[in-house]
C-alpha cells in the first residue's frame, strides 16, 4: 500500500493544521484573558472594601481623642471635685462651729 501526497496537498494540509492551532491557541488565550479581567474586577472591589475600612478607621482614630477619657484622667478630674467638695464642707464646719461659738 503506497500513499502519494503532492507538495500543494503537504502543504495545504501543513496550513490547516497550524491555523487549527493558532485557532485554538487564541481561543485558550481568549478564555484566560476573560479569567484574569473578572479576577482583577474582583480584586478592585476588594481593594475599595479595604480603602473604605481603612478611611473608617482613620476617622474613628481623629474623632477618638475627642469622645474618649482615659481611665486616669477621670480619676483626675474626680479627684479634683472630691477636694474641692471636701474644701466646702471645711469651710461650712468652720462657718458652723463659729456660728455656735457666737452664741
Amino acid at each position: 500500500m503506497m500513499i502519494e501526497v503532492e507538495f500543494w496537498q503537504l502543504v495545504t494540509l501543513l496550513v490547516t493544521f497550524l491555523g487549527f492551532v493558532f485557532g485554538g491557541g487564541r481561543v485558550l488565550l481568549a478564555q484566560i484573558d476573560k479569567r484574569l479581567d473578572t479576577r482583577f474586577a474582583a480584586l478592585e472591589g476588594e481593594v475599595k472594601g479595604w480603602r473604605r475600612v481603612e478611611r473608617d478607621l482613620l476617622l474613628l482614630k481623629a474623632d477618638l481623642p475627642l469622645n474618649y477619657v482615659r481611665r486616669e484622667d477621670y480619676v483626675r478630674g474626680q479627684s479634683i471635685l472630691e477636694a474641692k467638695m471636701d474644701g466646702l464642707a471645711l469651710k461650712i464646719d468652720n462657718v458652723q462651729f463659729r456660728d455656735r461659738g457666737d452664741r
